[in-house]
């Protein structure tokens, strides 16, 4: 029996290649993609994810344009590492979509599916958690109807847009809050930390490039974002953030965690959007199941044969 998978997100490069994977897995079943400010503008983040699931031969699927802004705060800035489209610059390349968007906000789409599942729904936030606050606030009733929040978010032992927050959680650490700490949804959340851990190599890239026109056309939207993580990282690769945490939604125990309290910090100054996590305190009560291991290998690996066989199957 395959798990309806929903996924939430602002592509975004990395965002590409974990729809990609979501598509390619056979444990799962999108049945779903809302689209939330973030990367890049809503109006291309919307279009983009269109474009994509065009590629992958999924329009069959739902897009619904959510949050255009942050629960409370403006967002100082968007992401550069994206390009100017959030595929490097090279979103025209790919298929022109021939379908739009949903009548639908993303709030009442994932409402409709949650409501609609005939089994509960695996829920995957790879953007800021601007729409995931708002269904939760607006629709308590249906906690009920997600059987797991797989959120790629925050860093334990700092971030990437500040010395400690990362950037979905930085976007808008109101929403992050509400989400992480105020809700009683099992969250599984797989932080920078572990994320950046699992990144690619370029032969790694120019593999999966090799295997299909599909995994050709996902490497030819990294230039920009790889060469901004060449920086970072400090060799020829570049991060899949996103992709991990969809393969933990994909095969959940893929990601080792550990489960704390946790809390974001909400006021203005050096730690806002920061994720603070209380590692005193190891428990199975109440608390989020953090990711802090994997076999990087064999996940980077599970990546790459997931990519490669959708290529064929295209």
């Amino acid at each position: 029996m395959t798990t309806p998978l929903i996924i939430d997100t602002d592509p975004g490069v990395d965002d590409a290649f974990a729809l990609a994977l979501a598509v390619a897995s056979p444990e799962v079943d999108l049945i779903g993609v809302t689209t939330v400010f973030g990367n890049v503008s809503p109006e291309l983040t919307t279009r983009n994810a269109l474009r994509l699931l065009a590629l992958l031969g999924r329009e069959d699927v739902p897009v619904a344009a959510g949050a255009a802004r942050p629960l409370v705060h403006p967002q100082p800035h968007v992401s550069r590492a994206h390009g100017g489209d959030g595929l490097s610059g090279h979103a025209d390349t790919l298929p022109e979509p021939t379908r739009g968007p949903d009548d639908r906000d993303a709030v009442t789409l994932l409402k409709d599916l949650l409501e609609a599942a005939d089994s509960p729904v695996t829920v995957v936030p790879i953007g800021p958690l601007t729409n995931i606050a708002l269904l939760l606030a607006a629709h308590p009733h249906l906690k009920e109807r997600i059987a797991r929040l797989v959120i790629m978010g925050g860093g334990v032992r700092g971030g990437n847009i500040t010395a400690v927050a990362e950037f979905n959680l930085w976007s808008d650490p109101e929403a992050a809050r509400r989400v992480l700490v105020e809700e009683d949804v099992p969250v599984t959340l797989v932080p920078m930390d572990l994320t950046r851990r699992c990144a690619v190599s370029a032969a790694w890239l120019a593999e999966l490039a090799g295997t299909s026109a599909v995994g050709a056309k996902l490497v030819g939207l990294t230039p920009d974002y790889l060469a901004t993580y060449r920086r970072f990282l400090g060799w020829d690769g570049m991060a899949l953030h996103d992709a991990v945490a969809v393969a933990e939604a994909v095969r959940p125990g893929l990601l080792e965690v550990r489960r704390h309290p946790v809390d974001v910090e909400c006021a203005f100054g050096p730690g806002r959007g920061g994720l603070l996590v209380d590692e005193r305190l190891e428990h199975q009560g109440s608390g989020v199941d953090i990711a802090v291991d994997a076999d990087l290998d064999g996940l980077r690996a599970f990546i790459l044969d997931r990519l490669s066989a959708l290529g064929v199957r295209q």
